[in-house]
């Protein structure tokens, strides 16, 4: 009996290491990062450069406001360039600068008066099309907009759908400006690299 008690002692210790060093190799990695390879992972799509033309209606005045004041500093009705003005907006981006024309998109996010002597703008914006192959697909652009400069250049920090992993520029040009109620229609023209 007691040479069955250690035969069973001996197999029970066998069975336990050998499970031992199979969860040990079987263990799973929790590493937060690996290398991928992009062609594989983009199933071996080539980086492309796509040209966009559109136009930005920035509305806020009248009832069909499309970007709204939500926040302000104590002093922005005081300052000549409104500086910590805050909106959001929901702007139609559209095929031609007519209000009626057809629309593509919309441009959604807020911008930030951030200077105290300019016409200034932080844009923090996604550009969420609508239309055509590009139905679904965004554009972010975040940078700095002098709203004052004829022709100005903002980055495109990436997009969703088939702008996924989009880098590039836009260049924004004002078609018409209301000094009275500070609508705006922007032209841009947009070039940007993706898969």
């Amino acid at each position: 009996m007691a040479k069955s008690l250690e035969n069973l002692t001996t197999l029970l210790l066998i069975t336990l290491t050998i499970f031992s060093f199979i969860s040990l190799s079987t263990a799973h990695d929790y590493s937060f990062s690996k290398d991928l390879s992009a062609e594989k992972e983009l199933n071996h799509k080539k980086q492309k450069l796509t040209h966009l033309h559109f136009y930005f209606h920035d509305v806020v005045s009248g009832p069909n406001a499309t970007a709204l004041r939500v926040a302000q500093a104590a002093t922005t009705n005081v300052s000549a360039v409104s500086f910590g003005y805050v909106a959001v907006l929901d702007d139609p981006l559209t095929v031609g600068p007519e209000p009626s024309s057809k629309k593509i998109g919309s441009a959604q996010g807020m911008y930030i008066s951030t200077s105290q002597s300019d016409l200034q703008l932080q844009l923090v914006v996604n550009y969420v099309f609508t239309e055509g192959i590009y139905n679904g697909s965004t554009l972010s652009i975040l940078g700095h907009n002098a709203i004052l400069t004829p022709l100005r250049e903002l980055p495109i920090v990436g997009g969703t759908g088939v702008f996924r992993f989009a880098t590039g520029y836009a260049h924004l040009t004002t078609y018409m400006f209301n000094l009275t109620s500070l609508d705006a229609i922007v032209e841009y023209n947009v070039y940007v690299l993706h898969y």
